[in-house]
């Protein structure tokens, strides 16, 4: 797991905010100090809100949750999409449409369209003119264009991890109405209010986004491991429990098997006496 830490953070500019007339008032608990007319981000608080959302993010994870990685500037595209890549959860990096989240069945109706329109010999392209064809091809590109990263999502995901919660607005809104937790690398123009974990950065530094970015997929990765060892473990268990009573069935068996064998051999020699006491050859004295 990539170990972020004070210099790391220094050395990649986490720590420059906005010019001090765009600054937001409350964002007054994360700023250092002004120089040259710019905001300094106190990283020792970038630090602990990265801390706090990685320990929520596993936890999140651990439950068998879902995340998407929201990064549509241009900066951030190509990292949010390389690291949802990586463990293998959802993202969005084209223009956030409104209401992916508080209209999700319609976006899983424009999810279901888009897999009709890839699906290879189709009947919807049977019967078409060339120009028809051609109309679909279009709509086909459109859609997963727009629904790349989130085609295989079936509900709503149990938390959004947004770069430039300010740039994301609608996003981070649709988040809040939801009560879906946020986590957000949120700059020194941006009301913090609205994230419920903050990580107080530079999210215009494309170094410090990959950082970040990184080290939650690291959390998300280990969480996944810790999880899957946890499931073989357990799944051990159970196996050795179902040795134990198979063993247990096995020498109740025997032991049944032995005692059901004594008691033949007892009826048996029952038996002997018997007919021994029956033996012809002895005739009464009364016949003597």
């Amino acid at each position: 797991m990539s170990e972020v830490n004070f210099e790391n953070l220094l050395s990649t500019g986490a720590h420059f905010g906005h010019v001090t007339r765009k600054w937001h008032p409350a964002y007054e608990p994360f700023i250092l100090m002004e120089r040259n007319g710019v905001h300094i981000i106190n990283l020792e608080e970038t630090l602990s809100g990265l801390n706090k959302a990685q320990n929520f993010l596993s936890k999140v994870v651990k439950s068998n949750g879902e995340v998407l990685f929201v990064g549509t500037k241009k900066q951030a595209k190509d990292i949010v999409q390389q690291e949802a890549d990586r463990c293998g959860m959802f993202y969005v990096v084209e223009r956030w449409l409104g209401g992916t989240l508080t209209n999700f069945s319609t976006i899983k109706k424009s999810i279901k369209r888009l897999q009709m329109l890839e699906k290879e010999g189709s009947s919807i392209y049977q019967d078409l003119t060339k120009k028809e064809i051609q109309m679909l091809n279009r709509e086909r590109v459109k859609l997963a264009d727009q629904h790349r990263g989130i085609k295989d999502m079936r509900k709503v995901p149990d938390v959004l991890v947004v770069v430039d919660a300010n740039f994301e607005s609608t996003a981070v809104q649709e988040a809040l109405r939801l009560e879906i937790p946020v986590i957000a690398i949120v700059d020194s123009n941006t009301d913090p209010t609205l994230v419920s974990h903050v990580i107080p950065a530079n999210d215009d530094s494309i170094r410090t986004i990959q950082l970040i970015l990184s080290a939650l997929t690291d959390t998300i990765l280990s969480a996944q491991v810790k999880d899957v060892d946890k499931q073989n473990d357990k799944e051990k268990e159970i196996s050795k429990l179902n040795d134990k009573t198979e063993l247990k069935k096995t020498d109740d068996e025997a032991l049944l098997d032995n005692k059901e064998s004594n008691e033949d051999s007892n009826d048996s020699a029952k038996d002997k006496n018997i007919e021994d006491d029956k033996n012809p050859n002895d005739e009464p004295e009364s016949k003597k």
